[in-house]
C-alpha cells in the first residue's frame, strides 16, 4: 500500500492547486481523480477546465466575435458581408483550449513529482491519524494511505425534478456547451450566472433565448442599483427574455419540441427546442463513505469545516465547493494554497470578504466587497461615488459606453468597502479593486492614483474622485 505525506481528492482548481503548493513544500502528493473524456481518457481540471469556465469562456468569446462582425462594425466603417457561422468548427476550438488545459495539469503534476491516480476515492478508516483510502476505477480497487486528506472534490448541477437530464432535448450546463446545432428557442430554467453565460453563449449565435427565474428580483447577490441596470441592458440590447417570480412546473415532449407550463409571474405554456436547467449547483460528497472516518456533511450536502478550511478530523481538510462559502473556483485554488501551507506548518490564509465574482456577460458583471444593501442592514454610514462608461473616453473608443462604475466607501474612514462594475473588460478592472480592498485602501487612494490614459481603468479613479463629488469628467 503506498503511503502520502497528502492525497488530495479531486483535480478541479482546487484540488490541483493544493497539490502542486504541497508537492513545492515538499511533501509527497498524491491526487485521485475520476474525470474521462468522451474517449475514456482521464482528464485532470474537474469541472472548470473541461466542462465549465473554460469551455464555456471560450464559446463566450467565439460567438462575441462572431456577434461584432455580424451586427456590430458597421459603426466602424467595416462592411463585411456573407457571414456564417461553422459551429463544429467553433466547438472544435473550444475542445482545442480544453485539451491544451488539462494537459497542461498534468504537466505541471510530472513537473512538480504527484502521483495521479485515475478513479473515484472512498473512506475506509482511520488510525492514529493515518487515513487509509480505496480508489476504484471500473473493477479495479486499490488502497493508499496519507497522513492528511485534502477533499476537493467540487460540485454538480442541482437536479429539478419536472426536467430530468438527457442531454438531448434537456441540458445540463455541460450538454449546453456541446451542442451541435443551434437551437430556434431555447429556454433556461434560472437567471444565475451559468443561465445568463450561456443564454448570452446561444443568443448570439442565433437562438430565441427565455430565461425563467423563480426568485422574485433579478441578481439578487449583486449590488441591487447594478443588478437594475444589468437587467435593462440585457433584455433591451441583448435581447434575452427574462421572467422573474416565474417556476417551471411541467415539462411536455413532442417529438423534438419541449413545452414548458410556467406558474407565477409569467404563467402560461412555453413551446421551446431546448431547455437548460441551470437552477445552481450543489457538492459532491456522496459516495466519500465519510462516516467511515466520523465526518458526514451536512442538510446541504457539504462538508463542515473551520475557518482554516480543517474538518472535525484534524487531519483531514475540505476545499472548494464543497464546503461553504461562493462556489468559485478562484476562491477553491487559495483555499487549497492555504490548506497546503497549513498542512506545512505555515500560516496559509483566505481572506473572504473581497474575493471577487464575475459575469462574462456583454457586458461584462463584476464586483467585490460589501453591497449598498448589506451596508443599508447593517447600518453602515459609507457614501458612494458613481461614473458611468458612456463619459469615458477608451469605452467611446471601442464602440460600448454601456455601464458604470460604482465605489462604496465608509463614511468617516472613507476606506473602501466595495466595488462593482458593469461595463467592458469588468472581469480584468475589478482586480484593481480586489487589491486596494486588501490592502485597506480609501477612495482617495485610488484617486490620487495615476492612471493611464486613455483606459477603462481611468473610470475606477473617477469613481473614486466621485465619492469626493470631484469627478473631472462627468
Amino acid at each position: 500500500m503506498d503511503h502520502f505525506d497528502v492525497v488530495v481528492i479531486g483535480a478541479g482548481p482546487g484540488g490541483y492547486v493544493a497539490a502542486i503548493r504541497a508537492a513545492q513544500l515538499g511533501m509527497s502528493v498524491c491526487c485521485v481523480d475520476a474525470w474521462q473524456d468522451e474517449q475514456g481518457k482521464p482528464r485532470l481540471g474537474g469541472t472548470c477546465l473541461n466542462v465549465g469556465c473554460i469551455p464555456s469562456k471560450a464559446l463566450l468569446e467565439s460567438s462575441e466575435k462572431y456577434h461584432e462582425i455580424s451586427q456590430s462594425l458597421g459603426e466602424h466603417g467595416i462592411v463585411v458581408e456573407g457571414v456564417s457561422l461553422d459551429l463544429a468548427k467553433m466547438q472544435a476550438r473550444k475542445k482545442t483550449i480544453v485539451n491544451q488545459l488539462t494537459d497542461g495539469v498534468a504537466h505541471l503534476f510530472r513537473k512538480n513529482g504527484i502521483s495521479s491516480l485515475h478513479g473515484r476515492a472512498s473512506f475506509v478508516s482511520i488510525k492514529n491519524e493515518m487515513t487509509t483510502l480505496k480508489v476504484t476505477h471500473e473493477k479495479n480497487e486499490l488502497l493508499v494511505q496519507g497522513d492528511h486528506v485534502i477533499i476537493a472534490t467540487g460540485s454538480m448541477p442541482r437536479p429539478l425534478p419536472v426536467a430530468a437530464v438527457d442531454n438531448h432535448l434537456i441540458l445540463d450546463s455541460a450538454g449546453a456547451l456541446s451542442l451541435h446545432e443551434v437551437p430556434g428557442r431555447l429556454a433556461i430554467a434560472g437567471a444565475g450566472v451559468i443561465g445568463l453565460e450561456m443564454g448570452s453563449v446561444w443568443k448570439r449565435l442565433g437562438s430565441e433565448v427565455t430565461l425563467i427565474e423563480a426568485m422574485p428580483d433579478f441578481l439578487p447577490t449583486a449590488d441591487h442599483q447594478l443588478s437594475k441596470e444589468v437587467f435593462n441592458v440585457l433584455t433591451r440590447d441583448e435581447g434575452l427574455q427574462i421572467q422573474l417570480d416565474t417556476r417551471l412546473e411541467k415539462v411536455s415532449r413532442s417529438g423534438n419540441q419541449l413545452q414548458l407550463l410556467c406558474e407565477g409571474k409569467s404563467a402560461g405554456v412555453l413551446e421551446v427546442d431546448r431547455l437548460l436547467v441551470a437552477t445552481g449547483r450543489m457538492p459532491c460528497t456522496e459516495g466519500l463513505c465519510l462516516e467511515n472516518v466520523g465526518l458526514k456533511s451536512d442538510m446541504r450536502g457539504m462538508i463542515p469545516v473551520d475557518d482554516h478550511c480543517q474538518t472535525a478530523v484534524k487531519s483531514i481538510w475540505a476545499i472548494g465547493d464543497v464546503v461553504r462559502g461562493p462556489m468559485l473556483a478562484h476562491k477553491a485554488e487559495e483555499e487549497g494554497v492555504a490548506v497546503a501551507e497549513q498542512i506545512a506548518g505555515q500560516k496559509g490564509h483566505v481572506s473572504f470578504e473581497n474575493i471577487p465574482w464575475v459575469i462574462y456577460t456583454s457586458p461584462e458583471i463584476a464586483w467585490a466587497g460589501k453591497t449598498e444593501q448589506i451596508l443599508k442592514d447593517n447600518g453602515q454610514a459609507y457614501r458612494s461615488g458613481i461614473f458611468p462608461l458612456r463619459a469615458n473616453a477608451r469605452a467611446k473608443s471601442m464602440g460600448d459606453t454601456r455601464g458604470f462604475i460604482k465605489i462604496l466607501a465608509d463614511q468617516h474612514t472613507d476606506q473602501v468597502l466595495g466595488v462593482h462594475i458593469f461595463g467592458a473588460q469588468a472581469s480584468e478592472l475589478i482586480s484593481e479593486a480586489v487589491l486596494a480592498m486588501e490592502f485597506g485602501a480609501s477612495s482617495e487612494d485610488i484617486a490620487r492614483t495615476v492612471h493611464a490614459h486613455p483606459t477603462l481603468s481611468e473610470a475606477l479613479r473617477e469613481a473614486a474622485l466621485s465619492v469626493e463629488k470631484r469627478s473631472i469628467n462627468y
